[in-house]
């Protein structure tokens, strides 16, 4: 077993307020591995940072991140989106403003990973995903 971590985490460890040491003791000895809608979306806060200092802590961060093993994103991934997005819209929800979330909903199911985040809300309605929700930082 593995963990799929969400972004929100990565966020957080690189401003501070948890350490990869916080991040390590939900997840024990298992594996942790990065998607590429982390990537994606890492990169966009980096490169919409308004100053050069910001911008160029998020990109070593992220260049630390990286080494991190990679999922990818293929047609297996896109199936189980397609039945996700169904079955969340069947529930008289959209899944259009969590388009980025259910990609890495998707990707942590695909792999039998577990998925960590501290935004319990957006994840608890998507069948399937073995959730794990972090405790509040305290930094």
């Amino acid at each position: 077993m593995g963990y799929l971590i969400d972004t929100c985490i990565w966020v957080e460890v690189e401003r501070g307020a948890w350490a990869h040491a916080d991040v390590m003791s939900m997840t024990g000895d298992a594996p942790v591995f990065l998607s590429p809608v982390s990537i994606a979306e890492l990169y966009f806060s980096a490169e919409i940072a308004r100053e050069a200092g910001i911008r160029q802590k998020r990109l070593v961060a992220l260049q630390r991140l990286q080494r991190k093993p990679m999922l990818t994103i293929d047609g297996e991934t896109g199936v189980i989106f397609g039945r996700l997005a169904a079955a969340i819209k069947a529930a008289g929800r959209s899944h259009r403003y969590r388009v980025q979330d259910l990609w890495l909903a998707c990707q942590a199911i695909q792999h039998g990973f577990r998925f960590l985040t501290r935004n319990e809300r957006d994840f608890t309605d998507i069948p399937g995903l073995d959730l794990v929700v972090m405790p509040s930082a305290t930094a």
